[in-house]
């Protein structure tokens, strides 16, 4: 069963709508790459042969303006490039079921130039109809995993993840048990994207790098404090990871490979330029991560414990920035855009 994992909704100082701006710099970063995959291999004449309405699906759009950027830039790409042709552009708008889509049509440009609609649901699995997609683009969301691997809570296993809530500085066992889960849900998704998107559609990924891997990992080092202090019971922890996993090329590689519906046009890691990066801007990426994970601390220790951890964590910005600066080195993202065969 999908576990979901909606960011902080509303309008609030914690809120994803208030605090993504790290997202929105990998998005703006690739938007060169994604102006490239259309502009030489996306052919708009031969998938539109009898219909010239041109269908977007943005994949985990969460909330706020991000998604909305991504999209029109996509579709200002594919107007430029067809500017001969007169086409109708259909933009949904993905996420879990409990993603608040009425902040996200708040966030609303007033003079876009599409339709646009909200799809509830996990984007592992099939949401539109046979070959009705001409282009998918997921930023920041395809790391997300449906479920955290059970092996993880498995206290006789050597994958059992004791006193971490996530594969960073774990043993391989619990690293492999995460690159297990990926290639699960990763079959099950191109799957369904296979069914979806028509012959000659393309799709595009974004996604975060290592350095996220240990910046989550602060806040896994707040809820210990809170253990040795005596405020939390270790328990709780030991039963906690985070449902998310970092893809390299080689693992995204393995996975489209193996699904066999696709074409790997672009696969890069990149090094954009992030103003946080270079800054060492510890408490907005702290903050930006609040807005990410609080959900998931929530539901698990409750938000009296929950707010606790943000707090601490925020805290910790001069060590945080102290390991950015020692260790953090360039803002990396992966980039991949495929075709369907």
């Amino acid at each position: 069963m999908t576990t979901s994992f909606p960011m902080n909704d509303g309008n609030s100082a914690y809120s994803y709508f208030n605090n993504s701006q790290r997202q929105k710099e990998l998005i703006d970063a690739s938007k060169d790459m994604v102006r490239d995959a259309i502009i030489g291999k996306l052919d708009v004449e031969v998938m539109l042969s009898s219909s010239h309405t041109f269908r977007i699906i943005d994949l985990g759009c969460s909330i706020g303006p991000n998604t909305f950027h991504a999209m029109q830039h996509v579709v200002d790409v594919v107007k430029e490039k067809y500017h001969n042709i007169i086409l109708e552009f259909q933009v949904f708008f993905s996420d879990h079921v409990e993603n608040d889509f009425n902040t996200l049509f708040r966030s609303l440009p007033i003079d876009r130039s599409y339709y646009a609609s909200g799809v509830p649901g996990s984007f592992h699995g099939r949401l539109f109809p046979t070959r009705s997609i001409h282009f998918a683009h997921s930023s920041c969301a395809i790391h997300w995993l449906s479920k955290i691997p059970k092996e993880l809570l498995d206290e006789k296993s050597p994958t059992w993840n004791k006193g971490l809530i996530h594969y960073g500085t774990s043993n391989i066992e619990v690293v492999n048990a995460y690159i297990a889960q990926f290639e699960k849900d990763m079959e099950i998704f191109f799957n369904a994207r296979a069914e979806e998107i028509v012959p000659g559609g393309m799709m595009v990924f974004i996604s975060p790098f290592s350095s996220y891997i240990r910046l989550v990992e602060f806040f896994g080092s707040s809820l210990m404090d809170l253990v040795n202090e005596g405020k939390l019971d270790e328990s709780l922890v030991d039963s906690f990871n985070l449902p998310m996993y970092f893809p390299s090329p080689q693992d995204m590689t393995k996975v489209v490979e193996k699904n066999g519906c696709f074409s790997i046009e672009f696969m890069e890691l990149v090094y954009p330029k992030s103003k946080l990066v270079d800054e060492t801007d510890a408490k907005t990426f702290i903050i930006n991560l609040r807005a990410v994970l609080e959900g998931l601390l929530i539901n698990h220790f409750g938000s009296k414990i929950a707010e606790e951890v943000c707090a601490r964590t925020l805290l910790k910005s001069e060590e945080i920035s102290t390991w950015m600066k020692a260790n953090g080195g360039k803002s990396r993202q992966l980039f991949v855009a495929l075709k369907r065969k």
